[in-house]
């Protein structure tokens, strides 16, 4: 049989002097048939067909095949069919060529465009039929013929855009951390046979590039995608052979189809819809507004099932940098911040775009002199180096976060939905990090002690108020070390009112032993800035001669976020070397990849091993599969991605493996999960506590690319299973793309229903009841609309 270049168990096996044995054993051989063939061709037509339907049965070993492309075939073949006689029983059984590898009818039409064309295609068939199945050791053929092995391939299928996903092997469930690493020497091995026989195989040697060491073992999904497009090698040939199975599947999927009907959502936010945010029949109930009850959130007890509408017009997302300047205004079809901000150079209306000069309200002349001016004021700040991670309240559209990118810093902008029209869905739009939240009653959704800098410019947030417990918040969120920056009239205009708050200000940051680092005055712009930094230890609490504000309890856990009232209290200082936030992180870059200083090996991590190790596996692990498979095999166009979110992040380490591209990913951590989210943001990235049970703080149509590593599998067993499902649908972009892994049976079901809703299956495959899946969504929306409508009272 003709096993090519995927053949190296063999190849490592064969001694040399055996090999030049059967080498000139077999191409006697060869030419004696080959001459018999010739003749008996003359005499008996069609004498061929039945030698090449016999062999087909047996194991379609192109030595009887060649039967009038003689003697140059069966050179370019030699090594091949070398391989072919040196196979063992055992080995012959775990690769041989059965056709049971695919349908009955696939193979049938194999046989068939064999007699019509030429015999080397036929030759060639048994190189690539799935070799994502015969490049791992995992399939071995029972010679049962092709019910067994049908069943098999149904369960291995693989779908990507008509080529071939390969198989994701023990990478698909990281719940049980099946890191490959004990597996590297192996492939290691592998790929130096792989790479030996591609270099003397003259006609494939510039075809592929050996991936074994991948966690999809042969690496045929990200070949594929390059070849197929390119020439009409054995590929091309694949994608006919599968046609029939594809087409089955199709008619299986519109089956399925019918299982699920889906209506557009009826709300009076129309396109704009968030459920927790746009619930009016919750807000209608609240009994007091005055500390922005109104602007958080009140999720509906049944989160909607339905379609959020597309805005007229709407078209694909505009890339970044250019993003950052200018968006479709069909996109977000508002123009109220236009008028009321744009002699602030927030945004302007220009024909079809809206346009972004860079500008805010405290800084008119662009957001890049202001974060420079900050820098000159305050050396420390050190942006992109000890300043990675940077929180900003009150963000506008974000121009602060989106300029901070050129100085190598994550910014968490947050705002809420308010008069402000649509300010961070035009941040989303540009391609900047945003949220909307408000600082009202309850804890922000992030850890204690994990941003690097706060940034409020004219954020119209009361910090002095209640005891400062607003600005107490911030105290909370704050690492040790880390600096506020303030920028407002109070600090420098002299109105009443400017005065009466700067005062309040002096007193409150003064108690709370915050350091008064620096005052300056931006001309270019006309604005003060006050730089604050929080202590790093608590000998300045101790000395207080007034403990106002008081000390937080011991039992106060500043990492509990989760609808968690606020309280008018400062959290100790961590002093102890093994305690988070008793020390900076490393710099950036280094602290990305590095393990915190504070996880311990005596604590046992997320994945079973010492929390360290655990760490270090995890990053491993997604390192491989981005460069493996996210980026070469799913077909995913990345220059169109910008706003990513991972959402069941665990150490971040899906970000960290993209962090060379032009992206930023939203990490979200579960509630019911471990908590890692303060390890995300030691390593300089960042993320949000969220449950899935309810819809996320974002706008519709946010981000370009969804990922869900076994998190379906859990919130079908704890809410509603196809809300979960109609809030991604609303959260990704049209054309977006969403990577799922989990269990078998989720991925068929997802399958299906993405399938009603009428997206792109771009891929699917499953092994060992684990399955990945990668879908794209189309701007299909229904019709008809629900005839609840939310929202309303």
């Amino acid at each position: 049989m003709a096993l090519g270049k995927y053949s190296r168990v063999d190849a490592r096996k064969s001694s040399s002097g055996y090999c030049s044995t059967v080498t000139i054993v077999v191409f006697v051989a060869l030419c004696l048939v080959g001459v018999w063939m010739m003749t008996s061709t003359s005499v008996v037509p069609g004498q061929t067909t039945d030698v090449s339907q016999e062999n087909k049965n047996e194991e379609r070993t192109p030595v009887t095949e060649i039967s009038s492309e003689t003697k140059n075939d069966a050179a370019n073949n030699e090594e091949t069919n070398t391989d072919n006689v040196q196979n063992d029983e055992g080995k012959q059984k775990q690769f041989e060529d059965n056709p049971g590898d695919l349908p009955e009818d696939a193979t049938k039409g194999d046989a068939n465009q064999a007699e019509k064309n030429d015999v080397p295609e036929e030759i060639e068939n048994p190189t690539e039929e799935k070799p994502e199945e015969k490049s791992g050791d995992e399939k071995k053929d029972d010679g049962d013929g092709s019910k067994d092995d049908s069943e098999d391939g149904e369960k291995n299928k693989v779908e990507v855009n008509q080529d071939s996903e390969a198989g994701e092997n023990k990478e698909n469930n990281l719940d049980n951390e099946q890191t490959p690493e004990g597996d590297s020497g192996k492939t290691d091995g592998e790929k130096e046979d792989g790479q030996t026989e591609e270099k003397a195989d003259k006609d494939n040697s510039t075809e592929k590039k050996d991936n074994s060491s991948e966690v999809f073992p042969s690496g045929a999904q990200s070949e594929l995608t390059d070849e197929s497009t390119t020439q009409n090698g054995s590929f091309s040939t694949q994608a006919t052979e599968s046609k029939n199975e594809k087409e089955a599947q199709k008619s299986s999927g519109s089956e399925n189809q019918s299982q699920y009907s889906w209506k557009l959502c009826s709300t009076t936010a129309g396109p704009d819809y968030i459920p927790c945010l746009d619930n009016l029949k919750a807000i209608k109930k609240l009994s007091s507004t005055k500390h922005y009850e109104h602007r958080e959130r009140h999720c509906p007890e049944n989160p909607p099932t339905c379609l959020v509408p597309l805005p007229e017009g709407y078209q694909r997302s505009i890339e970044w940098p250019t993003s950052r300047e200018k968006i479709w205004y069909h996109n977000v079809p508002h123009t109220k911040l236009a008028e009321i901000k744009g002699h602030q150079n927030w945004v302007k209306v220009s024909g079809d775009y809206l346009t972004f000069p860079g500008g805010g309200t405290q800084f008119k002349h662009g957001a890049l002199h202001y974060i420079d001016f900050i820098q000159q004021s305050v050396p420390d700040i050190a942006w992109g180096k000890r300043s990675r991670v940077v929180l900003d309240v009150g963000c506008g559209v974000a121009s602060f976060g989106g300029f901070l990118f050129d100085r190598d810093v994550l910014t968490m902008s947050l705002a809420p939905k308010d008069e402000h029209e649509a300010q961070t869905q035009f941040a989303l739009e540009r391609g900047i990090p945003a949220i909307s939240a408000v600082m009202g009653t309850v804890r922000l959704p992030y850890p204690g002690r994990v941003f690097d800098i706060v940034h409020c410019a004219r954020c119209r947030v009361p910090w002095h108020i209640e005891g400062g417990k607003l600005l107490l918040e911030l105290n909370r969120l704050l690492r040790p070390g880390g600096f506020f920056v303030w920028s407002a009239t109070p600090i420098y205009q002299k109105l009443a009112e400017d005065v009466e708050i700067w005062e309040a200000m002096k007193q409150l940051t003064q108690a709370m032993c915050w350091e008064l680092v620096s005052i300056t005055k931006d001309r270019v712009n006309g604005v003060g800035i006050a730089v604050y930094r929080k202590p790093m230890t608590n000998e300045c609490y101790e000395q207080r001669s007034k403990s106002d504000p008081p000390l937080c309890q011991d039992s106060d856990d500043p990492n509990a976020a989760w609808n968690v009232p606020l309280q008018a209290c400062m959290h100790k200082i961590p002093v102890a070397f093994s305690e988070r936030g008793s020390q900076w992180p490393e710099e950036w870059p280094a602290r990305v990849q590095k393990a915190p200083y504070w996880l311990s090996s005596s604590e046992v991590g997320v994945y079973g091993k010492p929390a360290p190790e655990d760490f270090v596996s995890d990053y491993e692990h997604w390192k491989r599969v981005v460069k493996n498979s996210y980026l070469q095999g799913l077909g995913i166009d990345w220059s169109n991605v910008r706003n990513v979110m991972d959402m069941r992040a665990v150490y971040g380490g899906l970000a960290a493996a993209l962090r060379e591209l032009n992206i930023w990913v939203m990490n979200v951590v579960n509630i019911d999960s471990p908590d890692t989210l303060p390890v995300i943001y030691e390593r300089g990235l960042f993320g949000i506590y969220h449950d899935w049970c309810e819809s996320f703080s974002t706008y519709p149509r946010s981000y370009d690319l969804l990922h869900a590593d076994h998190l379906f599998s859990k919130i079908k067993n704890k809410c509603n299973y196809m809300a979960l499902v109609a809030e991604v649908d609303r959260i990704l972009r049209p054309e977006g793309n969403i990577i799922i892994r989990d269990n078998v049976d989720v991925i068929n079901e997802l399958e299906a229903i993405f399938k009603s809703m009428q997206w792109d299956i771009r891929m699917t495959y499953s092994k060992d009841k684990e399955g990945l899946l990668c879908a794209k969504k189309s701007l299909w929306r229904p019709t008809e609309e629900e005839k609840v409508t939310y929202a309303l009272a």
